[in-house]
């Protein structure tokens, strides 16, 4: 039987190494991801042999699991998982599958499951190089905000690494953005600050890194992720006032030159189906767009 818990601080020691194992591209195998949404998704996670196991859903009711992240024989993790499911009174639902993981639940239990595409969960993956240089023509927009920023901001513009030192200046340019865009009146804006606080209060203990973007000595911009797996880094928080012209684009390639650049991918995540922000992640024309799959039984 499976024991699920909700996951502390402590348990980046052990979840880590497993989800190293798995090495999987996909926003939701990051421990820092995980960490910050938990009481927001009820999340939960449990371990069987060496693989991690989350359980998760807004409402406790209708729950999901992520596919496991580990190595070893992944038939019985995926059999206890059906088998906590049942004991729960729920039907057995995996979410975030891509379709490399499909492909080993249909070799694994044949013409058992139903795949249905979500496309509100693709991740945005692109070339870190790409993000840097922003060359070519359909980057070029890019490319001409980035340049009337810095003209318009000429010798009081800079860009700082986040550290204990300034990590309060962020955090007051957070509360500013979050008044003019009304987070206390929009529920998904209140989750997104729900987790965006616990970034910022468990900076250091996440592995978390970031960048910041300041004109004078005020922060116009800031940015946070973490190295994903073995060639993709991924960016959980990008905030820019949208006043200021350029300061969106020029926090994105400041963070991917400074922070990143070692790295072969950058997943931004996904749009929540928002239309605004799949219009703003097309427009950087991803690498990679990850597909994603909820699996059900037939």
């Amino acid at each position: 039987m499976l024991e699920f818990k909700e996951i502390t601080l402590a348990d980046r020691s052990w979840i880590e190494p497993l989800l190293a194992m798995g090495n999987n591209r996909g926003s939701e195998y990051t421990f820092s991801n995980n960490y910050i949404y938990r009481k927001i998704y009820h999340i939960r996670a449990a371990r069987m042999q060496d693989y991690y196991i989350v359980r998760s859903g807004k409402d406790e009711k209708e729950t999901s699991y992520l596919f496991p992240a580990g190595s070893g024989d992944i038939k019985p993790v995926l059999l206890a998982m059906m088998d906590d499911a049942a004991l729960r009174g729920q039907p057995f639902r995996v979410h975030g599958v891509t379709k490399e993981q499909l492909a080993v639940v249909e070799s694994l239990f044949p013409g058992r499951f139903q795949a249905q595409e979500v496309r509100d969960n693709f991740d945005y993956l692109y070339e870190s190089s790409a993000l840097i240089t922003l060359s070519g023509k359909k980057l070029h927009s890019k490319r001409n905000f980035i340049n009337r920023f810095q003209t318009e901001q000429e010798g009081r513009w800079r860009y700082e690494p986040i550290t204990a030192e300034n990590l309060e200046d962020c955090w007051q340019m957070n509360l500013k953005w979050c008044e003019q865009m009304g987070c206390g009146e929009d529920p998904s804006l209140m989750d997104e600050m729900c987790a965006v606080r616990n970034c910022f209060e468990n900076f250091q203990a996440l592995g978390l890194l970031g960048g910041a973007l300041y004109v004078a000595d005020e922060v116009v911009a800031y940015t946070m992720g973490r190295p994903l797996c073995a060639d993709t880094f991924i960016v959980h928080v990008e905030k820019a006032f949208p006043q200021v012209t350029g300061a969106y684009p020029t926090i994105n390639q400041q963070f991917v030159s400074h922070n990143c650049a070692d790295f072969r991918y950058i997943n931004r995540e996904d749009d929540v189906g928002d239309e605004g922000l799949r219009k703003a992640k097309l427009s950087y024309h991803p690498a990679i767009l990850l597909e994603k799959y909820a699996l059900t039984m037939k």
